[in-house]
């Protein structure tokens, strides 16, 4: 693959092939790729790990010179849209990018949002990567969202059973924000923890997602003294505010989550009372990352500044919409040629060590290949930094 430059932009994000006439271009026609996400408020740091991922990567890329689909080398062209985790505002993005003619784009990264954008897309002909999990997204007759991590219906079995089996976790408690995607996650680990023979002894403290003072919100959980306590979809900002009033309280047991969260974060919100708290990682790990996996990473480090563990799933969008059009060029003004290709696709997954291979996943889940396969890295936070519980894979 080669690559050159790219052209940042906070209004939209999109791909379509166009040749632009300046000169920071080079002559290589520009193939823009969207994203429709939050990058501001509680839940920012889910959205701006996309973007930032998205952006390292098309700066490598048009820095070797372009990306190479069929005949044709293209630039690749970034362009964001912020939708503040606004249902209303992810339509107005995703109708931008129908606008502007405009394919594939990454996002939205919650459920609302996610549900909302679906009409749009399916009637302009977008297809989208969204990182939010209601199976009817990707479910037929939907067929143009592919989920772009490991969903909490995957994630949330896989953490119980390890912590039943390596941990002696008998009883858990779920707390969650009062949202539609929250609750929605709060719903499914309950029902994975029963599925596991695990005693729920707390299922129906909510939170408005403003609250500063958790104490009166885990008063009534800590009296159930469960063995795990789970925060179901918490937001990176919310995480730490949770974990440090639960070990206020007195609360000994395990803490864990199946959303990504942000070690900056928790070190400054939490410190160490975040010790051995438990969440969804990147899709990668010291013994699996490829040198072209250890290069993205100092590159967005040089780009941006710091490093955000969740961008080790959120570079694979990208890569996988330039891959599966590379298979099959017809699907760069033609979504149903991608969705044809999105069956029998692989292609070397350049971020794994080894034979590691791209491809789509999803038949288990959702009845068709509508995800993309990466790995499930589960993480203990331990001392300001994310270290490796476990790696598995889902189908």
């Amino acid at each position: 693959m080669k690559r050159r430059k790219l052209i940042k932009s906070s209004v939209a994000l999109a791909l379509t092939a166009s040749v632009l006439g300046s000169a920071a271009w080079a002559d290589n026609p520009v193939l823009k790729i969207g994203f429709v996400g939050v990058t501001s408020g509680p839940a920012a740091a889910w959205g701006i790990s996309n973007q930032r991922s998205m952006e390292a990567r098309a700066d490598w890329i048009n820095e070797s010179g372009g990306y190479q689909i069929g005949d044709t080398t293209y630039d690749i062209e970034i362009v964001s849209f912020d939708d503040q985790k606004d249902p209303k505002r992810a339509i107005a993005g995703m109708e931008k990018m129908a606008q502007e003619g405009i394919h594939y784009v990454v996002g939205p990264n919650v459920d609302d949002g996610a549900a909302a954008v679906r009409p749009v897309a399916e009637a302009k002909g977008i297809m989208y990567f969204p990182y939010a999990f209601p199976k009817e997204l990707y479910t037929a007759p939907a067929s143009n969202a592919v989920l772009g991590m490991v969903a909490n219906y995957q994630s949330g079995p896989a953490i119980y059973k390890y912590l039943k089996d390596e941990k002696g976790v008998k009883t858990v408690a779920f707390v969650a924000a009062n949202e539609s995607d929250p609750l929605s996650q709060r719903d499914g680990g309950i029902a994975a923890a029963n599925a596991l023979g695990l005693e729920v002894v707390s299922d129906n403290v909510t939170y408005q997602v403003d609250t500063t003072d958790f104490t009166p919100v885990l008063t009534p959980v800590m009296r159930t003294q469960p063995d795990l306590l789970v925060l179901s979809g918490v937001s990176p900002a919310n995480a730490p505010q949770l974990i440090r009033s639960a070990r206020e309280l007195g609360f000994q047991g395990i803490i864990s989550t199946e959303t990504a969260q942000d070690a900056t974060v928790l070190r400054e919100g939490a410190g160490e009372l975040a010790n051995g708290f438990i969440s969804v990682g990147g899709a990668s790990t010291p013994e699996i990352a490829s040198d072209d996996m250890k290069e993205f990473v100092k590159r967005y480090t040089d780009m941006f500044g710091e490093y955000n563990d969740e961008s080790n799933t959120k570079v694979y969008a990208l890569e996988y919409i330039l891959a599966t059009l590379n298979a099959n060029p017809a699907g760069i003004d033609d979504v149903n040629a991608f969705q044809t290709t999105m069956d029998t696709f692989e292609a070397p997954n350049p971020f794994m060590k080894g034979d590691a291979k791209m491809r789509y996943v999803g038949t288990t889940s959702f009845g068709q290949k509508r995800q993309i396969a990466v790995p499930l890295v589960v993480n203990v936070y331990q001392d300001g930094e994310f270290e490796t519980l476990f790696v598995a894979e889902v189908d």
